[in-house]
């Protein structure tokens, strides 16, 4: 995925579409950050379409440009806060010492990411078959690393298999992505993170079938 716009706007579209399946299956208000997660990965790849169409000269920059921008603060700032919260709200983590401390990664991280994106100059362009998101990011080992415990713990915890596949999944991916190529990480993990995000519909089917 993630090597065309239209690659983007397939996954936006079916995973959207699951994302509102999904909170409509959701009664508990405790449950709904996490039900929400598929819905903002759609949105977040379908914002990403009009990046594409903008730096192939199909969409103006007044309208590429701010859906750049918010991709990476979806992305960089709201992900890494949404995710831990989320998993957090619906007791999907036994020990809440540990939760608060995935909510702490997660929170650094967004604040330092935020302010770079704040004060720095954010470069978006096509690079092979993904996008490039330049942040200049500082202290990036801390930072990612940081970002990576956020995002991939919660679910590597959680007391439910599909979360916790989600959460092995995406650790492998975003391993995997540092390893090929970092200047592909917040694109394509992105679109993979939406993707398997489809194993919290699961999840959320079977606690309202158990109740």
């Amino acid at each position: 995925m993630c090597f065309a716009p239209e690659a983007d706007l397939v996954a936006g579209v079916v995973v959207t579409a699951i994302g509102v399946d999904t909170l409509r299956r959701t009664s508990r208000r405790e449950l709904l950050p996490l039900a929400a997660l598929p819905l903002v990965f759609g949105v977040h790849q379908l914002i990403e379409t009009l990046v594409w169409w903008n730096l192939r000269g199909e969409v103006s920059d007044c309208v590429g440009r701010p859906a750049a921008w918010i991709y990476a603060l979806i992305a960089l700032c709201i992900v890494p806060v949404l995710v831990p919260v989320a998993f957090v709200r619906a007791d999907a983590i036994s020990s809440r010492p540990l939760a608060r401390l995935l909510v702490a990664a997660g929170v650094v991280s967004a604040t330092i990411l935020f302010l770079t994106l704040l004060f720095g100059t954010m470069h978006a362009g096509i690079k092979g078959h993904h996008i490039d998101y330049h942040v200049g990011t500082p202290w990036l080992p801390f930072t990612l690393g940081l970002y990576v415990v956020a995002t991939c713990a919660p679910g590597l915890l959680a007391n439910s298999p599909p979360l916790r596949v989600f959460g092995a999944a995406n650790l492998v991916v975003v391993v995997l992505l540092m390893w090929l190529a970092q200047s592909a990480l917040v694109s394509l993990w992105c679109v993979w993170a939406a993707i398997s995000s489809v194993l919290i519909n699961v999840h959320v089917r079977r606690r309202a079938h158990t109740r």
